[in-house]
């Protein structure tokens, strides 16, 4: 049971450091809520949506692989943590780059609203279609499960991503319609960007430090 805690704990984690990693999904859901909270909070939803379905594929997929070919649950980790580095790389490196939503700040057309259904397409269109995100799943569930996922385990999972998805860009979408949050979000970017990509490199490090070791 201590075991079960531990990953799932651990995969909350690294699921919420990278739902908070700007990227498509951050933009998407940012300049949605600039012009209509309902409809950011319905994008947010699709979000949520997304990282169930990827959540789903991720548990049944990679236990079969797991179970037919052994090996690849260490080639796995050690391509997904050099992605991971990569990728905290990205964040770090483009922190002062300006977020695409800023320039949308004053474009609240009232034509936005009453598209929750259409909105929450979107975001789950966008969730999905990201590749990155798949990549990120992977790896992480690489790093966390157990080679036999217990059924506690394997319910439980999906539910958490969930709901750390969900709640992650409904906080985004609350905060970004708001016009005081969204200015403090843009004057502490760059921090809060490399504080982002530091932790996904370290993350990727341990991956890689794992399938080195073989475990």
């Amino acid at each position: 049971m201590m075991d079960t805690t531990l990953s799932l704990l651990g995969i909350a984690g690294a699921m919420t450091v990278g739902a908070m990693s700007p990227g498509p999904s951050f933009v998407m859901v940012a300049r949605t809520a600039v012009t209509s909270r309902t409809d950011g909070l319905a994008a947010a939803l699709g979000m949520g949506a997304g990282g169930l379905v990827f959540a789903i594929a991720a548990l049944v997929g990679l236990q079969a692989a797991f179970l037919a070919v052994p090996a690849l649950y260490v080639a796995i980790k050690g391509l997904g943590g050099a992605y991971l580095v990569y990728l905290g790389f990205r964040i770090w490196s483009g922190a002062r780059q300006p977020l695409a939503v800023a320039a949308q700040e004053t474009d609240g057309s009232p034509r936005q609203q009453g598209r929750s259904g259409r909105t929450f397409l979107l975001g789950l269109a966008t969730q999905v279609s990201n590749p990155k995100t798949a990549v990120v799943y992977a790896s992480i569930f690489a790093a966390f499960l157990p080679r036999e996922v217990p059924l506690v385990l394997a319910l439980a999972v999906p539910a958490v991503i969930f709901c750390i998805e969900t709640g992650w860009y409904a906080i985004v979408a609350l905060a970004l319609s708001s016009a005081a949050p969204r200015s403090a979000y843009l004057r502490y970017k760059v921090w809060i960007d490399r504080a982002a990509g530091g932790v996904m490199g370290l993350l990727g490090l341990r991956l890689i430090w794992s399938a080195v070791r073989g475990n």
